[in-house]
């Protein structure tokens, strides 16, 4: 393509991608501090009904050991552990006599816990499940507000995809970086859990614009031959904060403090992020071919290329440029007018709303798998960063195309086997929930290439942007489907297994191989690239990308 000439000219990747790659790491570091952050600010510790015997501090009882007490003032729970919703409405002092039998207590009467609850704080000190008692007959609030957070990711993927294509990626990107940084550090000191998920939603409605300029920033500045090793970088780079999560949420056990501390680096990002160029091949494509001129010049210069400003001038550019600027831009009718965007669109919404909720489905649940959390954490963070640093070999050697086929029919097939093993083989159990992670790690740093390389640039934020939203649409249901396991516990996870399952298949039928092709920048490109490879019977592909 002309635009891979100019970036030659302005010397390829070199020294500014480097830079750009370090501006953009610690955003990039702390997205799962904010997708996953839930897993420790929400976690359900132990807890019981108060009763006035054991937690009223003016009645002491020197004569009876603390599990006399809880024998006589809470009921047994199904797993013959003191029951967490229920406590006996009288205290029933006869199970105090060696005699007694488990139906005694059994028949008495019992209430919810109208008191309250007492929490085990041993884990953390707080969370939001004990500062609001999101328990009992609110249990369900929790994967609702993990819902509402997905659905800021939606919603934002919608609106600042239309955004970023009308008044570009960079002013977006800043923007986006503080509302972050201001949404998740306001949720500290929010007085209810309505407007704890207010903000959450403000927070994911920036963090998907985000994820969406920064992507697009570091595909359009890249080469076709290293577009998948800065990519593959950004996605290890995401992983290691999976890592760091489980850190910072052994370190900090109080969930107030957490929330604040991951919202100091995308503060910091936001000053930093003042110097990042504009998509010159954003600006050519509408017809701004002076301000990108001026991006190019400023790429060279940081890459050593004094002679650039010689060599790239506005004749050399609009020479260069003029086929792609005589096109219309493309609009949003677009992605289901031409007959290759449609299928390719098509195709890749079963693909992303399977992959994220799936995704969401495993990683959002941790505490399901038994054992310590901060050591699953830490499991998933390290298998997901071996994955995806061995992904661009995948890449490189399989292809796109069979690389996602592949480890997407994977990902179901560990899922779905984890649905079958029984509850205490739990080492079994937690090796199944690592492999699909890590098999889903590979999936995940695979797309944003792949997307990149499929739509043509007048389209792509669009299609990016519309895929997103279908993605957090996925993301939106693997919680509430998770509200259906106390009814049918065996659905959320088979529906996890299956649907990768069958996106790979829809994969394999209808999308084709990108590797080594340069990006397109118009539909004409793309519609020359499919006739093209229609009549030499070879497959093209070009997909989407995300992280998360």
């Amino acid at each position: 393509m002309a635009f891979e000439e100019l970036l030659d000219r302005a010397g390829g990747v070199g020294l500014f991608q480097v830079l750009q790659v370090c501006t953009l790491f610690l955003p990039t570091l702390s997205l799962p501090f904010h997708m996953l952050l839930e897993n420790f600010s929400a976690a359900v510790p132990d807890h019981r009904c108060w009763t006035h015997i054991l937690d009223n501090s003016s009645e002491v009882f020197t004569n009876l050991t603390h599990e006399a007490l809880l024998a006589i003032s809470i009921p047994p729970g199904p797993n013959l552990k003191p029951h967490q919703c229920r406590r006996f409405r009288h205290p029933q002092w006869q199970l105090l006599d060696p005699s007694a039998t488990a139906a005694n207590g059994s028949e008495a009467a019992t209430e919810p816990c109208l008191d309250g609850w007492v929490y085990d704080h041993s884990t953390f000190t707080t969370t939001i499940v004990t500062r609001w008692d999101l328990v009992c007959t609110s249990q369900s609030l929790k994967p609702l507000g993990q819902a509402i957070y997905m659905t800021g990711l939606l919603v934002g993927s919608m609106f600042w995809g239309f955004l970023s294509h009308r008044m570009g990626r960079k002013p977006m990107l800043s923007w986006c970086f503080l509302q972050v940084a201001m949404g998740s550090a306001g949720a500290t000191l929010a007085p209810n859990f309505f407007v704890y998920c207010v903000l959450r939603f403000l927070t994911a409605f920036g963090l998907a614009g985000a994820i969406l300029a920064q992507s697009t920033l570091v595909v359009e500045w890249s080469t076709t031959h290293r577009r998948d090793v800065i990519m593959i970088i950004l996605s290890c780079i995401s992983s290691t904060g999976h890592i760091v999560l489980a850190g910072l949420a052994f370190a900090l056990r109080d969930w107030r403090n957490l929330q604040l501390a991951v919202s100091i680096p995308f503060l910091a990002s936001f000053l930093l992020s003042w110097w990042l160029p504009e998509s010159a091949r954003w600006l050519i494509i509408i017809g701004q071919p002076e301000k990108a001129l001026q991006e190019l010049h400023k790429v060279a210069r940081i890459n050593g290329h004094k002679e650039a400003k010689k060599t790239l001038t506005t004749e050399v550019l609009t020479s260069n440029m003029d086929r792609e600027e005589s096109k219309t831009q493309g609009s949003v009718l677009d992605l289901f007018r031409q007959p290759v965007i449609c299928q390719r669109i098509c195709a890749m919404t079963v693909v992303n709303f399977s992959l994220m909720l799936s995704y969401y489905g495993l990683v959002l649940d941790l505490q399901s798998l038994g054992g310590n959390i901060f050591l699953l954490q830490t499991l998933f963070g390290v298998m997901d960063f071996l994955s995806r640093s061995t992904t661009i070999l995948l890449l490189r050697f399989l292809g796109r195309r069979m690389t996602l086929v592949g480890f997407q029919a994977l990902v179901g097939l560990c899922i779905s086997a984890n649905a079958l093993v029984p509850q205490d083989l739990q080492t079994l159990r937690v090796a199944l929930a690592i492999l699909g992670k890590s098999f889903l790690g590979i999936c995940l740093a695979s797309l944003p290439m792949y997307k990149a390389e499929l739509f043509p640039t007048v389209l792509r934020v669009t299609t990016t942007a519309f895929l997103n939203s279908v993605g957090r649409l996925g993301s939106i249901m693997g919680p509430l489907i998770k509200m259906a396991s106390q009814v049918l516990p065996l659905l959320p996870p088979l529906t996890y297994g299956a649907l990768p399952i069958a996106s790979s298949l829809v994969f394999l039928l209808f999308l084709p191989e990108t590797q080594g092709i340069p990006l397109p920048d118009t539909i004409q490109d793309l519609e020359g690239r499919s006739s093209t490879a229609k009549n030499s019977k070879q497959e093209v592909v070009i997909m989407e990308s995300t992280w998360f």
